[in-house]
């Protein structure tokens, strides 16, 4: 018996299609067979039967077959092809299922990405562009820069990161576009395709995309409450002779989870024992009331460190910032070299003098507070249900109870105007997909528009008996 015939009995046998509910009869059979191959029990390539063979040994009218297969090749989980029927289609590569930018389309609360949920750099940089002229570095914007930033934008950057906590001389510094450049470059500088990096096996999307480019072996490490544990790491270097260490130690990228100053030292405990060399991926620092010492202070010599404003202030910007040990600095401004010669002088003269001004503490202050106010919103209205969050983190993640699966759920969210990542996007391990969302309370443009979602998230979350019919 095939594995589709399999479901078929399935779907008999659990009366998943049920004609006295609301929902239609082909949204409800996409809806069945969209879980089935999101948890694997139909495969890539295998081909359905005709429509017709499938809704007589459903007992269902062949449009109701016709318009669930429409929904299903709308989403790319199924493709049909003349002389060769429908089959289930490849998996879309990693970097398809997130996006950069948030939807516009109207009615939909788009929680989806991370970005700042106050809009005060606009008001900042309206008042700054006509005093850039006067600035004397301004004739300098014509000319090309070295490639690791002109050294005034890089006295800046360490400025920001003696700010944050974190000790930094301007030597150390570059200027990349953002976060995931300056990981794209140190990535690149610093290992050869077939070597293996290390990260939590749920983790920010970005790492995931960048190492399959390369050619790198991406390994996912074990964690518990705290984050990250120093046991499995041990192993995990045991195992794999891994090159690089990915950590986001501060509001974790998805989980929220920010490492105690403990289980920092016993992670560098173990970092010490082996050759490993860590980057740190450091962006929601400045959101933190408090944070311990970073691993770069714990390590100085093994760690790259990786900040930007895109997280604090605003995504626009694309201002990154790369603090590397001494003899790693020339490596990595080589690769941006490549990439792009020279980052933009313009963007960083905006950014220095946000720095210098002491508009950038301004605006992260803001956010800080706006994003405490919309995390007090968000425990109350999950106030019952399982969730990892940070007083002023951009993000929560909501462990789901059963019998929810974290792709259906984001669906039906989607369904009902709300877009949410499914913990799927986040792992390492597609076997222990984590039956999670991350819901980004901070892409909300306003408090009302966040209420409104976290109304129908908390409302959908408690009622997953009722959808149990359709869970295969």
């Amino acid at each position: 018996m095939s594995q589709f015939e399999q479901l078929l009995d399935e779907l008999k046998a659990s009366a998943a299609l049920q004609r006295d509910k609301a929902e239609t009869l082909y949204a409800q059979l996409a809806e069945s067979l969209a879980e089935a191959i999101g948890n694997g029990k139909l495969k890539p390539g295998e081909r359905l039967p005709p429509h017709r063979d499938f809704a007589s040994a459903l007992g269902v009218n062949i449009t109701t077959v016709t318009k669930a297969m429409a929904v299903l090749q709308q989403k790319g989980l199924v493709e049909s092809r003349p002389g060769r029927g429908t089959q289930v289609a490849q998996p879309r590569h990693p970097a398809a299922q997130f996006q950069s930018a948030p939807s516009n389309d109207p009615g939909t609360v788009d929680l989806s990405v991370n970005r700042p949920a106050t809009h005060g750099f606009n008001r900042v940089l309206a008042q700054l562009l006509p005093r850039l002229a006067s600035d004397p570095r301004f004739s300098d914007m014509k000319d090309y820069h070295p490639s690791e930033g002109p050294l005034w934008a890089r006295e800046a950057a360490a400025q920001w990161l003696r700010h944050t906590g974190v000790e930094a001389q301007a030597s150390q510094m570059l200027i990349c576009e953002g976060a995931q450049h300056g990981i794209a470059s140190t990535l690149r500088s610093l290992t050869n395709s077939g070597d293996t990096v290390l990260a939590d096996s749920v983790t920010y999307q970005g790492i995931n995309a960048l190492c399959r480019s390369l050619g790198l072996i991406l390994v996912g490490v074990d964690a518990d409450e705290r984050g990250m544990s120093p046991e499995a790491l041990r192993q995990a270097c045991v195992e794999h002779q891994p090159r690089l260490l990915f950590l986001v130690p501060s509001i974790h990228n998805p989980t929220a989870i920010t490492l105690d100053a403990e289980r920092r030292k016993e992670l560098a405990t173990v970092i010490r024992e082996t050759s490993l060399l860590v980057i740190e991926d450091d962006v929601y620092r400045p959101l933190l009331d408090k944070s311990p010492a970073p691993f770069a202070a714990l390590l100085p010599e093994r760690t790259i460190y990786i900040s930007a404003l895109s997280k604090c202030i605003a995504p626009g910007l694309r201002m990154g910032f790369v603090m590397a040990p001494q003899p790693l600095v020339q490596d990595i401004a080589a690769m941006q070299r490549i990439d792009c010669w020279s980052t933009s002088p313009l963007t960083a003269l905006i950014a220095a003098r946000l720095i210098e001004d002491g508009h950038a503490e301004q605006l992260v202050s803001e956010q800080r507070e706006e994003l405490r106010i919309r995390q007090t919103l968000l425990a109350t209205h999950l106030e019952g249900l399982e969730f990892q969050h940070s007083a002023t983190g951009t993000h929560a993640w909501l462990v789901l109870p059963e019998p929810w699966t974290g792709s259906r759920f984001a669906r039906l969210c989607q369904d009902r105007g709300v877009v949410l990542l499914a913990g799927g996007a986040f792992t390492l391990r597609p076997e222990l997909s984590p039956q999670a969302v991350r819901i980004n309370i901070s892409a909300a443009l306003s408090r009302e528009q966040l209420i409104k979602a976290l109304t129908i998230i908390s409302q959908l979350a408690r009622q997953g008996h009722l959808h149990m019919h359709n869970r295969i």
